[in-house]
């Protein structure tokens, strides 16, 4: 493994005049294809493990939404087509000469997750679950198998991360997850899920545009509407609020037009229902964001089996890495760390590890806390199977 230290003059963009972050909440199309595909992986990992004892080779990190049709409405609303949503990728159909139902595996998980997360969306009749699993290549499958003293990586593949996160982007995360949280739609009941913020920092001003599907259901008219859009605001606001001291402002829906009654308004709390589709790995990454001024990989995490692919693995390991060095090495300020593998060997043995520090001159004091900080990080890879199996990780 070569290990690359270097310095960074700037690892984070939070003094830059100008930033950008972006978050898809759990009910954007592209979220929701992302939560299928992985725990669609998880529960095979827990049926060969049941099963076999072992998790055999499998990627189902290709799940593609296509939106229905819907007619929403104030105190109601209808679904006229179905979403379909379609299960592609590679699971392993077959050990020791038994038989794996992957296809029906797939197909109660995702309605498992849509259930967990979609309340409003109804799936005996809104929905139409498409599984295409087939079994992968005879290389891959003996190269997953191949690995008596550990894992080999099934990809040649990269992973990325930063820490910490700016203001921006600690607010444009708390937003969604604070609209999205229990508590706000046990007061707020006509908040759906399908919430996207983009934020944007000019000098010391954050303003947040906030997309919110509402339901109809739940709304008696269209005063009811501009009261919940009033409320959104304000909780936005709130709970960006708490992460930063950055004054903020934030505008709920900018494209309705009241007048002619175009609003965001829908019957199952997701644009998936009639206006959007939606795709794996086209939504936030790892650190549950979408970053443009930020080294970033556009490898699609969620899906990938957590024994082997790289893909999914680095881009777990390496925010922790980049977290670890600014928590543990007073002089680091910021840190970027990407992560380098090759196809046939070993997970834990990247073959390069670059880290940017931002903060401390001259680097080599530093290169043995470096050092030890990054291997002990690469040693939690394989640990990190059981945290991913217990679906404790927030990946997308």
């Amino acid at each position: 493994m070569e290990l690359i230290i270097r310095s960074a003059e700037c690892a984070a963009p939070g003094d830059a005049e100008v930033e950008i972050a972006e978050r898809k909440g759990i009910g954007h199309p592209d979220s929701i294809c992302d939560g299928i595909a992985e725990h669609v992986c998880v529960r095979l990992c827990q049926h060969y493990l049941e099963r076999f004892g072992v998790i055999l080779h499998h990627n189902v990190d290709k799940v593609m939404l296509r939106a229905g049709a819907s007619r929403p409405a104030f105190g109601g609303g209808a679904m006229h087509e179905p979403i379909e949503i379609y299960l592609a990728g590679r699971a392993a159909a077959e050990h020791a000469g038994v038989h794996i139902p992957v296809q029906e595996i797939a197909a109660e998980a995702c309605r498992e997750w849509l259930r967990a997360h979609l309340p409003h969306l109804d799936l005996e009749h809104g929905v139409r679950i498409v599984p295409r699993l087939h079994p992968g290549s005879r290389d891959l499958n003996w190269l997953f198998s191949r690995c008596p003293t550990g894992p080999l990586a099934n990809d040649t593949s990269c992973g990325t991360g930063f820490a910490p996160l700016t203001d921006l982007e600690s607010a444009v995360l708390a937003v969604e997850r604070e609209l999205n949280a229990a508590h706000t739609k046990e007061a707020h009941p006509a908040f759906g899920e399908d919430i996207k913020v983009m934020g944007v920092r000019h000098g010391g001003l954050i303003e947040l545009t906030v997309s919110c599907a509402f339901v109809g259901r739940h709304l008696a008219n269209m005063n009811d509407y501009l009261e919940n859009k009033r409320r959104a605001e304000q909780r936005a606001v709130a709970a960006a609020s708490r992460v930063t001291t950055l004054p903020v402002r934030a505008a709920v829906n900018v494209a309705d037009d009241i007048e002619r009654g175009d609003i965001f308004l829908t019957v199952t709390g997701t644009s998936a229902e009639a206006g959007d589709d939606g795709q794996t790995g086209r939504g936030n990454r790892v650190c549950g964001l979408i970053t443009p001024y930020r080294i970033m990989s556009v490898e699609s995490v969620a899906g990938k089996n957590p024994v082997s692919h790289t893909g999914k693995l680095y881009n777990i390991i390496a925010p922790r890495i980049a977290q670890a060095l600014v928590a543990q090495i007073p002089a680091v300020r910021a840190a970027h760390c990407v992560l380098v593998s090759r196809i046939g060997q070993a997970v834990d043995e990247p073959q390069l590890v670059d880290v940017a520090l931002e903060g401390p001159a001259p680097l080599k004091p530093l290169e043995g806390a470096v050092g030890e900080l990054v291997h002990a990080q690469l040693r939690q890879l394989r640990p990190l199977r059981e945290e991913l199996l217990a679906e404790r990780l927030t990946l997308y």
